[in-house]
């Protein structure tokens, strides 16, 4: 399980974007994403640095 860090998330729509982002790469990821922390956690075949890569391209910027 990874949980980053991700700015800019405001809404249902960005949660399906950063999740799509994902599935894109691991379709059989699961992705949660909590708003208030502005966090995501993963359950992934992906390594941190890939998912943070995908979640950045998708207009969210992932930080430490």
């Amino acid at each position: 399980m990874l949980t980053l860090k991700v700015s800019g998330m405001t809404c249902g729509g960005c949660i399906n974007a950063v999740t799509r982002a994902i599935q894109a790469q691991d379709p059989q990821a699961k992705v949660q994403a909590d708003l208030a922390t502005q966090t995501v956690s993963l359950e992934t075949s992906l390594s941190a640095t890939q998912a943070s890569e995908l979640i950045t391209d998708a207009g969210f910027p992932v930080s430490n």
